[in-house]
């Protein structure tokens, strides 16, 4: 009989790698990528925030598809007091967040390449202060947005791993997605859209952090800033 082994969950991101890497960023994936890289198995939040990392880290953020690590290195810079870790799938993108790590000489930055789903489903209950979703891969076409990575059991998932009060930020400058991603986080009992007024999902947070593949405007639309606070 088939398990869910047998059939792993679809994939929520496309290639995972588009050219091959800079001497330096290929060095410090061999190097500085497992020193930062979370462990196997079961992730103890107080574990995580020793050497090398940020000892009593007093918040736990996470970063799902942080792209070339801009957005999380400054983010990890402006916040000494969180340990930050960032899953990213795309090797170019580990890589050149690594740069940054190294250039900034962070201490609070964990890494995971692969699936943030995984990442999730390994960190223990009420444990995420913060949770960023920043332009995913929208996936645009009907028959593949069964690959969205904002589904009800991805949502069920983030609510398990948040803290009450912790908020969740999503970004897209693709307009489907954005209605898609508040039609299912409406439906959820675990989550009040923050927004009061137009302008909240118009404008980035105050203290966004833009990158370079934001600036590119890739989608179809002005970037949509949508916030959940865990109930």
């Amino acid at each position: 009989m088939a398990t869910a082994a047998d059939h792993p969950p679809l994939r929520t991101y496309g290639r995972v790698q588009s050219r091959a890497l800079k001497p330096r960023q290929a060095a410090l994936m061999r190097t500085l990528l497992p020193r930062l890289a979370l462990p196997a198995g079961a992730l103890d939040p107080v574990a995580l925030a020793a050497a090398p990392a940020q000892p009593g880290a007093a918040e736990v953020w996470l970063e799902a598809g942080f792209g070339a690590g801009e957005h999380l290195a400054a983010q990890a810079a402006r916040h000494p007091e969180a340990l930050f870790i960032g899953v990213e799938p795309f090797v170019n993108g580990v890589a050149a967040c690594l740069a940054h790590v190294d250039d900034a000489r962070l201490a609070n930055v964990r890494l995971h390449h692969g699936d943030v789903r995984d990442v999730i489903e390994r960190l223990p209950d009420a444990s995420v202060g913060r949770l960023y979703i920043l332009f995913p891969d929208p996936w645009p076409k009907t028959r593949h947005k069964k690959r969205r990575l904002i589904q009800a059991d991805f949502i069920a998932g983030a609510a398990r791993v948040m803290k009450p009060g912790a908020v969740l930020r999503f970004a897209t400058d693709w307009a489907d997605y954005a209605d898609w991603t508040l039609e299912r986080f409406l439906a959820s009992a675990a989550f009040r859209w923050t927004a009061g007024r137009a302008d909240d999902w118009r404008r980035p947070w105050a203290d966004h952090v833009a990158t370079r593949y934001e600036a590119k405007r890739l989608g179809d639309c002005a970037p949509i800033w949508l916030e959940f606070e865990r109930v």
